[in-house]
């Protein structure tokens, strides 16, 4: 059985995302010249696009990670963070920009950023690929923003469900049969 069958349909090609993260990465890039740059990748998820975003920088940066919790295996996030893999570096000298796969309620985020801004960094903002404005309950914006997309599930370029997919090289929306 193939992956690929369990997808309804592609919402962006490899193309499109190539894409995205070229003009995300011209952004950053003048954005953050002559700062110093810390990229936080929030794993599992954001694997996939923080190492093409990397490449795609001209301009020097660090990178961490995190590994953060709020999901289990469900389809839901369960609105309780649980900080896995907590960051290796002291960041007060840092201009950190996360880079998480999607903000889907801003949850997650929310509790990350206002844990991350107690430890001081010169600057701190959020890049994240997929925007899904329809479903936020927490009071957060991202600063950097490859797409929005709309209430649907899906999965590919990190995104996974159930670990599963996130090697896909597109995105696309995940048949409801599979999660059901």
């Amino acid at each position: 059985m193939s992956m690929h069958n369990d997808i309804e349909k592609v919402l962006f090609s490899k193309e499109q995302i190539k894409q995205i993260v070229s003009k995300l990465g011209a952004e950053i890039s003048k954005d953050y010249k002559d700062k110093n740059l810390l990229l936080v990748g929030i794993l599992k998820g954001s694997v996939v696009f923080m190492a093409d975003l990397m490449r795609e920088l001209t301009i020097p940066c660090n990178i961490e990670f995190m590994a953060l919790s709020s999901y289990g295996s469900g389809t839901r996030s369960s609105g309780v963070v649980r900080v896995l893999k907590d960051l290796s570096i002291d960041i007060k000298d840092y201009d950190v920009l996360v880079i998480e796969d999607i903000l889907d309620s801003g949850n997650t985020l929310f509790q990350l950023k206002t844990m991350l801004e107690m430890r001081n960094p010169k600057s701190l903002k959020i890049c994240t690929f997929f925007d899904k404005p329809e479903r936020r309950t927490a009071d957060i914006e991202a600063d950097y923003v490859g797409a929005e997309i709309p209430d649907a599930f899906i999965v590919g370029y990190g995104l996974d469900y159930d670990e599963k997919y996130r090697n896909l090289s597109y995105v696309g929306v995940i048949k409801p049969e599979v999660y059901m």
